[in-house]
């Protein structure tokens, strides 16, 4: 397709990255640098819906397609984000073990025109039953430290999940079916940006 716009992943998550390249598109990497504070009363569906836009909206230059996404854990209504320490992540993983949980996962494209469009995916995951000293182990490891939720499913955190009801990109933090439902709402095809063609 000719007079494509650059595309842009507003996001320095290196999951997220890794799946574009596994589609081998052509992309620049920008991450947004935004407050990410929820508002008062900010439910967690309209959070993530929020901050996924603002970050496709933030340094936007002339010629590029912006795509961004963001994902939260929530635990009976309640955010749970990066964990701050290890301690914190140990917390975090106690309270969601043996437990469902939702991810929710928001992403975002905005076009050299203005033209935008959002959507909210949602996965439901299930934690297995861990000991003290499974979840010290994996918190150990490092991983959990960047994470929302303190786990990363595509990783050694894998080991901790037992069931998943959803897709599993959500979780990662870039459900493919769902970009790929922006970019054709928008008029365009996310295998348009293909280093090669397929």
């Amino acid at each position: 397709m000719n007079n494509l716009p650059r595309l842009i992943l507003a996001s320095g998550s290196p999951r997220r990255r890794d799946v574009l390249h596994s589609l081998g598109l052509s992309f620049r990497v920008r991450p947004a640098d935004l407050d990410e504070s929820p508002l008062p009363g900010e439910d967690p569906a309209t959070y993530v819906e929020r901050l996924a836009g603002e970050k496709a909206r933030a340094r936007v230059e002339a010629g590029e397609a912006v795509l961004a996404a963001d994902t939260i854990v929530v635990l009976d209504g309640e955010i749970l984000g990066k964990p701050q320490d290890g301690p914190d992540a140990r917390r975090m993983l106690a309270t969601m073990q043996g437990r469902w949980h939702t991810v929710l996962t928001g992403v975002a494209l905005r076009l050299p025109s203005g033209e935008e469009a959002v959507t909210v995916e949602s996965t439901q995951v299930r934690i297995a039953d861990l000991s003290e000293r499974e979840i010290a182990a994996y918190v150990a490891t490092g991983e959990p430290l960047d994470k929302a939720g303190s786990y990363g499913i595509q990783g050694r955190g894998a080991l901790l999940v037992e069931e998943i009801d959803g897709n599993y990109g959500t979780v990662v933090g870039l459900p493919l079916p769902a970009t790929a439902r922006l970019f054709r709402r928008l008029g365009l095809e996310l295998t348009d940006f293909a280093t090669e063609p397929r």
